[in-house]
Parts: C-alpha cells; sequence; structure tokens
C-alpha cells in the first residue's frame, strides 16, 4: 500500500473529489498559519518592545482571533469532509468486493472467515486513512514548503536549518514504518486464523460436546485470542515509542533554530520582529510531518486490509509501480506436458504460510516416477497436506519449484504452465471430500450420480454404474432400488460411503496424478480394502499415486515412502535444502 495509492481513486471514485477538497483546505491552513504567527508576532513586538497599549492592540487582537476561528472551522471542515468520504469510499468498496465474491467469483481459495473479516473490520478500519492520514498527508506536503518559502524572504540561514532538518523527519517515518508493516501484517494474518478458528469451533461443536472435547477447543480458541492481543499491543507499542522518536526529532530540529535565532538576536544580527516570526513559524513546519507519523499508525491496519481488498478485486493481475494493473502481456505459458509417463521432481520447494515464520513445508527435494505410488508420513504439521496442495496446483511454492520431466529428457517448469491445463490432469482427494462443488453442482443436496458424474459430465449410465462397482457401492444402491444413484442423496450416506463416493468420482477423472489425503482414516475395513484395490487399479492403468498414509496396509502397496519433518533441516547433516527423506520401504526407485 503506497502512501496515496492510486487505486483508490479507480475503485472509491469519491475519493478523487475528497482530494480536491483536502488540498484546497491545506492551502488554507497554510494561509492561516503564516498570517496567524506575523499577527502573534506584531502583539509581541509592539507590547513589549514598542509599549503599545491595549487600544492601539485591539484591531491586532480581533484579526488574530478571526483568524484563530477560521482555522478551527477550516480543521472542522476537513474533518466532516473526511468523515463522510470515508464513509462513502468504505460503501463503494464494500460493493465492489461483494460483487467480485458473488458475480464474479473472486477470492473463491479464501477461507469464508478471512473474506468476511476483510469486508467488515477490514474495510472499517479505513476510517483511520481516511478521517486522520489522508489529510494530515497533504498537510505535510503544503505547510512546510509554504512556510519554508516564507522563512527564505526572510532570513536564509534560519531557511537552510529548517531545509536540511526537515527531510529527516520522513526519513524516520519510513524506517519506522517499514518495521510497523511487517507487525501489523502478522496481525491481521492473526486475526484472519482466529476468525477461521472461531468458525471451525462453532461448526464442529456439536460433535465436540458428543466426545468432550469442547473444552480444550475453548483453550485452544482462547490461546488464539491471546496471541492476537499480544500482536495488537505490540502494534501500539511500536506507534508509542516511534511517535516519542518523532517528537524528539521535531524538538531537537526546532532547539537549532531557536538557538541560532537566539545566538543571532544577542548579537545584533537580527531583528526582534525576524526572529520572533521565524521561531513561531518553526514548530508549524515539522508539526505536520510529526502528525503523519502519528496517524499512519492509526492507519497502518486500515491499509494493510486495503492492499488484500484490492488484490480480490483486481485477482491475479500484476500492479506496477504506477500502483494500476500493469497492461504488459505475458510469455506465452509453456505447452502443458502429458504427465503419463512424466517424471514429477520437486527441487528445494518449500512452503510459508502468510502470517507464519517457520515454513509450513521444509525445503524439500524428491523425484516422483510415472506409474508409481508415493506414500508420504510424518507428523502432524510436517506440511504433508501442503505438499498435496502444491502437486494440486492449489498452493503456490514459497522458493524451489517442481519440474516435469517427460521421457526424452525435456523439462517444463510447472508454476509456469496454464493453472488449469495442469488441473485436468490432477485430481485431488482431501481427508474431507467436498462433494458439493457450488461451480457445477445447483443442487443443495446432490445424488451420488451428480456427484460423480461431476468428473464427466457426457459420462453414460454404464459408466456410472462401473464406477460404482469399482468402489463396491453398486450393491449398496441396488439394495436402495436405485442401481445407478440418481434417487440417493450424499448426505444420506455414511463418511465411508461418502469417501467412496468421492474414491468413484475421482477413477471416473482421466487424471495422470492422483493425490490422496488420509483415504484410510477412520474408515472400517471394508472401505480400507477398496482404496488399497483402486490404489492397484491406478497403478495398473499406469497413473501416478501420491497418497498421505499412517496405515501399514497402505505403506505395503506403495512402492517408497518419504517421511517429512516439521523441524528445520540440520545444517550439520549437509545442505539446508537436501531431501527430508527418513527411510525407503517397499521397492525402491
Amino acid at each position: 500500500m503506497r502512501p496515496l495509492d492510486p487505486r483508490l481513486l479507480r475503485w472509491a471514485a469519491s475519493t478523487r473529489a475528497f482530494l480536491g477538497v483536502i488540498v484546497l483546505l491545506g492551502s488554507l491552513t497554510a494561509v492561516l498559519v503564516i498570517v496567524q504567527a506575523r499577527l502573534i508576532t506584531d502583539v509581541v513586538v509592539g507590547a513589549f518592545q514598542q509599549g503599545l497599549g491595549l487600544e492601539d492592540l485591539t484591531r491586532t487582537l480581533v484579526l488574530l482571533a478571526s483568524v484563530v476561528l477560521l482555522r478551527a472551522i477550516v480543521v472542522w471542515a476537513a474533518e466532516w469532509a473526511a468523515a463522510r468520504t470515508g464513509a462513502r469510499a468504505k460503501s463503494e468498496l464494500r460493493t465492489s468486493v461483494m460483487e467480485a465474491l458473488v458475480v464474479n467469483g473472486q477470492g473463491r481459495d479464501e477461507a469464508p472467515t478471512t473474506t468476511a473479516a476483510l469486508v467488515t473490520r477490514g474495510v472499517d478500519a479505513l476510517d483511520g486513512y481516511y478521517a486522520r492520514y489522508l489529510p494530515q498527508l497533504v498537510l505535510a506536503v503544503i505547510v512546510p514548503l509554504a512556510i519554508l518559502a516564507v522563512v527564505v524572504g526572510q532570513d536564509l540561514l534560519s531557511a537552510v536549518v529548517i531545509a536540511v532538518t526537515l527531510p529527516l523527519i520522513p526519513l524516520f517515518m519510513v524506517l519506522i514504518g517499514m518495521y510497523t508493516r511487517s507487525r501489523v501484517d502478522r496481525q491481521w494474518a492473526a486475526l484472519s486464523r482466529l476468525s477461521g478458528q472461531f468458525l471451525d469451533f462453532v461448526e464442529g461443536l456439536p460433535t465436540l460436546m458428543v466426545f468432550g472435547r469442547a473444552k480444550a477447543q475453548a483453550t485452544a480458541l482462547r490461546e488464539g485470542g491471546e496471541r492476537y492481543r499480544s500482536m495488537t499491543m505490540g502494534v501500539l507499542r511500536v506507534s508509542f515509542l516511534s511517535s516519542l522518536v518523532l517528537e524528539l526529532l521535531a524538538a531537537i530540529a526546532v532547539a537549532l533554530v531557536a538557538v541560532e535565532i537566539g545566538l543571532r538576536l544577542v548579537s545584533g544580527g537580527l531583528t526582534l520582529t525576524t526572529g520572533l516570526f521565524i521561531l513561531i513559524l518553526a514548530p508549524e513546519a515539522y508539526l505536520p510531518l510529526r502528525l503523519v507519523g502519528v496517524h499512519y499508525h492509526a492507519a497502518a491496519e486500515g491499509l494493510g486490509a486495503a492492499d488484500q481488498v484490492f488484490v480480490l478485486l483486481e485477482g491475479e493481475a500484476e500492479v506496477d509501480d504506477a500502483g494500476a494493473p500493469s497492461t504488459q502481456t505475458s510469455a506465452e505459458p509453456p505447452a502443458m506436458p502429458e504427465l503419463v509417463g512424466t517424471r514429477l521432481e520437486l527441487i528445494a520447494a518449500m512452503v510459508v504460510h502468510p502470517g507464519r515464520d517457520s515454513p509450513s513445508l521444509q525445503p524439500l527435494s524428491l523425484s516422483i516416477p510415472p506409474g508409481r505410488c508415493l506414500a508420504v508420513i510424518g507428523a502432524s504439521g510436517a506440511g504433508k497436506s501442503t505438499l498435496l496442495e502444491v502437486l494440486a496446483g492449489e498452493r503456490s511454492l514459497t522458493s524451489g519449484r517442481i519440474e516435469a520431466v517427460a521421457s526424452d529428457g525435456s523439462r517444463t517448469d510447472a508454476s509456469k504452465v496454464d493453472a488449469t491445463a495442469w488441473s485436468r490432469q490432477v485430481v485431488l482427494v482431501e481427508q474431507r471430500p467436498h462433494l458439493i462443488d457450488p461451480d457445477d453442482l445447483s443442487s443443495p443436496a446432490p445424488t451420488v450420480r451428480a456427484v460423480i458424474a461431476a468428473a464427466d459430465p457426457e459420462a453414460d449410465e454404464r459408466t456410472i454404474r462401473s464406477a460404482l462397482e469399482a468402489v463396491d457401492l453398486a450393491d449398496e444402491l441396488d439394495a436402495r432400488n436405485d442401481p445407478f444413484g440418481s434417487v440417493t442423496s450424499v448426505h444420506e450416506l455414511s463418511s465411508g460411503q461418502q469417501r467412496r463416493v468421492a474414491l468413484a468420482r475421482a477413477h471416473l477423472c482421466d487424471a495422470a496424478l492422483l493425490l490422496l489425503d488420509e483415504p484410510t482414516a477412520a474408515v472400517d475395513p471394508q472401505t480400507e480394502r477398496i482404496v488399497i484395490t483402486m490404489i492397484g487399479r491406478w497403478l495398473d492403468e499406469g497413473r501416478t499415486v501420491v497418497v498421505v498414509a499412517h496405515r501399514s496396509a497402505v505403506l505395503d502397496v506403495a512402492d517408497a515412502v518419504v517421511r517429512l519433518d516439521a523441524r528445520a533441516p540440520d545444517a550439520s547433516r549437509g545442505s539446508p535444502v537436501e531431501p527430508a527423506l527418513r527411510g525407503v520401504l517397499g521397492v525402491g526407485w
């Protein structure tokens, strides 16, 4: 997010008129500041040096009171315009986000809790940006320049001192802002995780109550809230300390001006009228810059949320240095290779989730030959599911790459091929299969046939029946007098039967790479046997299977086993990107 992001002009049209208003009010404020300083100087010099009485200074005092009142009115008008514009701009941004979500289908990869926090708390956090930060940013440009121009006409040496010390405040503001931004990003990520954790807790509360795990989850939720509180207090601590630094810099700068003016007044090299006028103006030159730093922290959360809003609105469009979507056309992506008969190589592949310091997937180098079964094991949090998401093209690597190596030795970087073409050759069966696809199924309670046919809408009854027989669901549907699953809803099936429906759908897909995440977790022996049989059939057809599992039955059918470690690789054992392997079982490759 830039100090003045041009994307706000495009997505929040009301901001354009507001910028014109605050420039006008800022210019008026600069004039009033200078006039006020001149009037105060005239009053002080007239009373103490010229010996003028109250009657002689009445006109000047009335003008001074009028200027002070007019300046207060200008400040009130700026705040009123900022509040109105902020409300209107937030409404426009929120409307654009909802249109992107509902009409254009943007942001479906985001968790619903993250999106909800973004369009509510995130957009509302822009209040500080519009009401405080943006008006002060305009004043920080206009007022110091106007004062410096006046001081140059009065005394060149004082103008040089002010001109040299003024840039110190923006310099320290940039340094502090860079440090604050990382903390604000972590704070926003913590809020998103806390929202998702709370939603999971609410959705699973009946199950947690049945198994007596509600208190344990409530403790975890409380710990998440405590982490968010701690991060928020850390941001506030940095804000207060940065304000102290900026105040100290401004005080030192004003003191330098005061010292050189005082010495020259004593020596007679400067008149009292000129010295006092400059001395009154000097703090006013530094004040807007100090307040920009203060208000930046008030608007920091809104700035971080606005970045995510624009990413959601602009999709994957790259943003150039001017803040507008880049119109530069990218090179034609390489042709998608056929994954049948293609070896996949992971080279130092690592994933770090947003908001986390440690990698979710440690640097991993691995070769997966075609037509083989690789079993992935490891402790919870080692990155097993993340590895499958990376292979499925659903998650990008933070570093490293995946290459598809054809039989002739040619290599293709998977990150550069068309994502849609890659997904057509890859099937991911998650630990909790999603049997309802809002893109393809309009029924709130789809039938077994509809779920399976989502893999191939042109599949006939014979093909559907064959897929049902492959996972031993045909006889069970025959007992329901529904041989093709055209009537039975997936909601009427047990969890094991739903797992088999997901396997049947994967079987119907003509995919070369099948990714299974804990397919035998919490299933009966019959479903486990069917999973093993399906893996064998896919291998016989020349497909490649990567399966996350712990049960020995799956490990026995695998050609090789790789163990992921949640710890960082030990440098004493080799390179930091050394493959995280802990042994190979079965037939090695």
